[in-house]
């Protein structure tokens, strides 16, 4: 395995982490507040669209701009 290849696979793994780990805090944090379902719903799409703006983003760059 080159260093590139470790690299990229550290950054998916990583990032991946981060994201999974910003999934929970967001459901700890309904939880911990009692947001009930409808808070809970307005939480995760709120916190949700910055995590998914950072997905699409990523992906779009892959796609605009081939390496």
């Amino acid at each position: 395995m080159s260093i590139v290849q470790f690299e990229t696979l550290s950054l998916y793994i990583g990032i991946g982490g981060l994201i999974l780990f910003m999934c929970f805090i967001m459901w700890d944090l309904a939880k911990r507040s009692k947001a009930g379902r409808f808070g809970s719903i307005i939480l995760f799409s709120a916190l949700g669209v910055g995590l998914l703006g950072f997905v699409i983003k990523t992906v779009l760059v892959e796609f605009i701009i081939p390496s």
